[in-house]
């Protein structure tokens, strides 16, 4: 049997901080994770802003934007290899930060050059995960199927409640998976405006009411009718989200969107009929989304344990680097609609 311990390193789109995940994973007939440090560094309000802006920024000072941020990746995870004394890491597996994200203009650009992660390190690092994918003809996303199929096999279906919300699951022996809705991404950038990072247990949208309106013209968006395989970025909600919620109180936009994304899930399950699904990501602490959730669907929503919940993403992501370091396929195709399936990720 094989040990393997790997790094794995997720800045989400809802800007809730940098996830650094450490695990060790093993091989026998299959493979097992057992998560041994993890923890979030939340952004200073600096780097919020930086991060927020790159996409306006010139070419010139988003090149500038990607190699600092890579020194900070670089910086932070050297402090928790140091901290946490760790002695054994077979290489380190980045994310970055999503700027662009357009398949299908064939790009999608991560900030956070591997390179320099790699200067402060000395260990081997993988990053840009999703360019091949997108050069491929798929749409770079979603990317964490594979570890859904390898790690997370005992259930109907994967559930992810991040910036977007995403699902993964086993059909005709294929791995299916695909972006359904925005949340947190808008709930995050809503709450905001009301001095709150996010909206605590849903607590907002519970008080509120929704505008039946606005939730009507949000499940009529044509990103609704597409077939699987699918991905959303923060372009599309920029350009199809946020008009809509223009002269809406922000408290209603909330309860509005909450429903809205409840709604949008409940229908993929339930055409499914899936039995168990198993959820992750931040918007399973959102009590109001989960039961709202619940309401609409027989489906039986298994919630693990917070650690699971908060790093399940830089687990995969760790996961999917090891996978590439061996010179295996870390990218399913019927996820992401690319061509085949393949190894994915630069080496540094």
């Amino acid at each position: 049997m094989s040990e393997y311990y790997c790094i794995g390193l997720m800045s989400g789109t809802s800007l809730d901080g940098l996830d650094i995940c450490y695990s060790k994973f093993n091989r026998s007939s299959s493979w097992h994770f057992e998560i041994l440090k993890a923890e979030t560094i939340a952004y200073s309000p600096e780097w919020k802003e930086k991060l927020n802006s790159a996409p306006l920024l010139s070419s010139e000072k988003l090149l500038s934007l990607h190699s600092e941020y890579g020194f900070y990746l670089g910086n932070a995870v050297q402090d928790f290899i140091l901290n946490n004394r760790i002695e054994n890491l077979n290489c380190i597996s980045s994310h970055g930060h999503t700027v662009f994200h357009q398949p299908g203009n064939k790009f999608t650009l991560q900030i956070g050059d591997g390179r320099a992660i790699k200067q402060i390190t000395g260990k081997p690092v993988i990053y840009d995960f999703r360019s091949q994918d997108v050069l491929m003809g798929g749409n770079g996303a979603p990317l964490v199927p594979i570890g859904d199929q390898l790690l997370f096999s005992g259930y109907s279906a994967c559930l992810n409640l991040g910036g977007f919300t995403n699902i993964s699951f086993t059909e005709n022996g294929k791995r299916i998976a695909f972006d359904i809705s925005p949340l947190n991404v808008v709930l995050n950038s809503l709450s905001s405006r009301l001095g709150q990072e996010y909206d605590k247990n849903g607590d907002i949208a519970r008080n509120n009411s929704v505008n039946h309106i606005l939730l009507e013209k949000l499940n009529a968006l044509e990103f609704y009718k597409l077939p699987a395989p699918k991905s959303l970025g923060t372009e599309w909600v920029n350009a199809e989200i946020l008009p809509l919620l223009q002269n809406i109180p922000t408290e209603t936009a909330i309860a509005t969107v909450t429903i809205h994304a409840a709604e949008q899930i409940a229908r993929a399950l339930n055409e499914k009929k899936f039995d168990t699904v198993f959820i992750t990501g931040g918007g399973a602490y959102n009590t109001f989304f989960m039961e709202s959730l619940q309401q609409l669907t027989t489906t039986r929503l298994i919630i693990p344990d917070p650690e699971i919940i908060e790093f399940k993403e830089a687990l995969i992501f760790a996961f999917m680097g090891l996978l590439k370091s061996l010179g295996e396929n870390n990218v399913l195709s019927s996820a992401t609609g690319a061509t085949y399936d393949h190894s994915s990720g630069s080496i540094a």
